[in-house]
């Protein structure tokens, strides 16, 4: 495994980092997820990432319980706020009195004293930033939470808000957006300025959800048990499952065997390439799928190759920086 210094701060995290966002709690049970995390910490993965709106907060507690008996300073905990927890009108957002109400019960859930990275999981158009940037301010203060990070903040607001931890005398040394081979938004904007400010990017979604893996095939169905199956064994509408993405990503397999990679290891070894990737974020629901990602981790692809895949992926990749915060809009 690969070590990387989350942004500017001095803290050491997994160059792969394991996210729970769609297995805990709903995928997988207990059992499962435990073995999951048994070995993502037996292949070396020290970092986790979570959210409080995951699974209804049942993936938080599912960390917790998998984590439950690893010593606490061997490992990173990362955790998020901002997307409803409850049905009550202060449930959600990043009001003073949610993001206080949501680290105590993140804290709970996790069981632990304190996360290594607490995120704004969106920015709150209705909350005043102070507010918010306070309100982490005291979290951090008061222990519960190391670091700061945001989760898919425009260049912009994140300006904004390092401006304000800088004031407040805490560090935002983080940014979790989407970036693969197929999402691409980040790079002319937001690395930039993330460079320039000492943030490090937590990729999510660096299998461009699942399709990087090459499992989905031009012209066939789906596999069943995969994300895009619809019920008749057809593919679900996604804006990766174009014939022509598709032809392209199965063109990659050459490439993935020069580099001694599988699909998948070459596509998290390329957002690893990027210089302001602290880590890039894998799921699994069963142990084996981490030995294979893993591979990816400390992996050096020459420039060659990375101007080959550019050459096959750059024509169906979206680079739109606007996109960052259109995206956020509509989830």
């Amino acid at each position: 495994m690969e070590y990387r210094k989350l942004g500017s701060s001095g803290m050491y995290i997994s160059a792969l980092a394991y996210g729970n966002w769609v297995t805990h709690g709903e995928q997988i049970d207990q059992e499962a997820a435990t073995a999951c995390v048994r070995k993502a910490l037996e292949l070396g993965i020290t970092t986790f990432d979570t959210a409080d709106a995951y699974a209804g907060t049942r993936a938080e507690t599912a960390l917790g319980e998998a984590l439950a008996g690893t010593r606490r300073e061997s490992i990173e905990v990362f955790t998020k706020v901002y997307f409803p927890t409850g049905e009550g009108k202060n449930d959600r957002g990043l009001s003073r009195k949610h993001v206080m109400e949501s680290i105590n019960g993140s804290l709970r859930r996790l069981q632990t004293d304190y996360v290594d990275l607490y995120q704004a999981h969106r920015y709150d158009y209705e909350t005043p930033l102070e507010e918010t940037m306070q309100a982490f301010a005291d979290i951090v203060r008061a222990g519960k939470a190391l670091y700061i990070g945001v989760s898919e903040w425009t260049v912009d607001e994140i300006r904004a808000g390092a401006a304000l931890a800088k004031d407040l005398g805490i560090q935002l040394i983080s940014n979790q957006p989407q970036y693969s081979m197929l999402w691409r938004v980040i790079e002319e904007e937001i690395v930039p300025v993330s460079e320039e400010l000492g943030i490090g990017q937590i990729c999510w979604s660096p299998l461009a959800q699942g399709v990087l893996t090459g499992k989905y095939l031009p012209g066939q169905t789906a596999p069943a048990d995969s994300r895009f199956a619809a019920d008749d064994g057809s593919l679900k509408e996604n804006r990766y499952l174009t014939e022509d993405i598709l032809t392209r990503v199965q063109q990659l397999k050459p490439l993935a065997d020069e580099a001694g990679l599988s699909l998948a290891g070459l596509a998290v070894a390329w957002v690893l390439q990027n210089p302001n990737v602290s880590a890039a974020i894998v799921g699994a629901s069963r142990p084996e799928q981490l030995e294979d990602n893993v591979k990816a981790a400390g992996v050096k692809l020459d420039s060659s190759l990375m101007a080959r895949i550019d050459e096959l992926m750059l024509p169906v990749a979206e680079r739109d920086p606007a996109k960052v915060e259109s995206f956020k809009e509509r989830v």
